[in-house]
């Protein structure tokens, strides 16, 4: 499907040029989660999903801008009518060949008052037009990224894969096969945090786009709750249900074993990635690169005469 031609056509066509912001009024997502896909997703909708503060959407992935033409299921068990009121437009909508921003804008006015967003880890992987085509229509959305560590990262969302059936199991003590897996496209996209961050970051706000991270999750998920709660514009101290901050839904996944073998071939594998994420990111971005044997050395040196101050960097193993 040419996504950018689809958007184009409605924009100049259709609506004769699509006004460039929102103007159905309250109806539109307060927040988007564009990732990272297996960087904590699921334990924020569920956190979300059961705070008085918010109404979540039925499906924890709306997924509306990468997978246009995609048929989207009806959820197990929709809580009332605004439930599936959302599902049936929801696949109204997907079923245009074309991008329709005030449709999709539309699909939230079951929030009423409340707070909303579309948690979706595959919009990491949009493209610059449509991030800004959305950016610009809703310009008071609030954007979060989830990073993690992209060795982990890449090997959970392997390892989800063969327990789905969407990747072909293969020998994970075999450091050949296991880097042609992340060659694979599906994971290669998901697998760069810093550029994620970049592109969104040339069309948001700053201070409507926040960087949390998969380390503080694992480390203090009560303060890590707490502080996108107060991003989001809900309040911390409300509890989100019976639903504990710690609470973990894939914690009894089956998982691939990682051997110290592998894991220093995939850590080598991304250590360009580990380098950049460590200097952009930030935050425990900064203690990746040495969970794997990598270390940074910098050297200053003042030249004289035609040459003035630089900093050279380099990463050794």
């Amino acid at each position: 499907m040419r996504w950018a031609r689809s958007f184009k056509s409605r924009l100049s066509n259709d609506r004769n040029g699509e006004e460039n912001h929102s103007s159905t009024g309250g109806a539109c997502p307060d927040f988007l989660c564009v990732g990272a896909q297996k960087g904590g997703t699921t334990w924020l909708y569920h956190q979300l999903a059961a705070h008085p503060d918010f109404w979540m959407p039925p499906i924890k992935e709306v997924r509306y801008f990468d997978k246009l033409s995609r048929t989207k299921a009806s959820p197990p068990r929709p809580r009332d009518q605004r439930d599936v009121r959302f599902v049936e437009s929801l696949k109204s909508l997907s079923a245009r060949p074309f991008i329709d921003l005030e449709g999709y804008a539309r699909l939230f006015e079951a929030k009423g008052a409340s707070l909303s967003g579309d948690i979706s880890p595959t919009y990491s992987t949009l493209n610059d037009e449509i991030i800004q085509r959305v950016i610009s229509y809703l310009p008071n959305l609030k954007v979060i990224f989830l990073a993690r560590d992209p060795v982990e990262r890449a090997w959970s969302q392997l390892s989800m894969g063969v327990r789905l059936g969407m990747i072909t199991p293969f020998d994970a003590t075999d450091t050949e096969e296991v880097i042609q897996n992340l060659l694979n496209s599906g994971v290669l996209m998901l697998s760069h945090p810093s550029r994620i961050v970049a592109r969104w970051k040339r069309y948001v706000h700053p201070d409507r786009f926040h960087v949390y991270f998969f380390d503080d999750l694992q480390r203090n998920p009560t303060e890590l709750r707490r502080s996108i709660l107060r991003f989001l514009g809900a309040d911390p101290e409300k509890p989100s249900g019976r639903r504990r901050a710690d609470y973990n839904s894939d914690a009894r996944r089956e998982k691939l074993r990682l051997t110290d073998k592998v894991r220093a071939h995939v850590a080598q594998f991304f250590k360009d990635e580990l380098k950049t994420c460590a200097a952009q990111l930030g935050g425990p971005a900064r203690e990746w690169p040495a969970r794997y044997g990598f270390s940074l050395l910098c050297f200053f040196a003042e030249l004289v005469d035609n040459f003035d101050l630089f900093v050279w960097c380099d990463w050794v193993a």
